[in-house]
């Protein structure tokens, strides 16, 4: 990092009346005006969880079944090895784009 960054002024930040004007702030503004990320450090948050978002979807019968018999067989609730199923999908899928394949 050059100098010249580390030497920058920065900005105040501003008091947000709500989280929703903050994402409007900062989808409108560079961090690195307010923020000198060369003095973050990392931290682990183990108790963390993923927001989540609840959807309908629509299976045929035998699908249903199918997954069900499957989870019964691997003893984990059929919704919970749907997301496994998923998320292993996406993840090679994205990984196939990032290749260009």
């Amino acid at each position: 990092m050059s100098a010249r960054s580390r030497k920058r002024a920065r900005k105040s930040l501003p008091r947000f009346a709500s989280e929703e004007k903050e994402r409007e702030f900062w989808a409108e503004h560079d961090s690195t005006d307010y923020v000198d990320w060369s003095k973050a450090v990392r931290v682990a948050l183990p108790n963390l969880k993923p927001s989540t978002a609840t959807i309908s979807l629509r299976l045929p019968a035998s699908m249903l079944e199918d997954l069900k018999v499957l989870a019964n067989k691997w003893d984990v609730p059929y919704q919970s090895l749907l997301k496994v199923f998923l998320s292993e999908r996406i993840e090679r899928e994205l990984k196939k784009q990032k290749s260009g394949v």
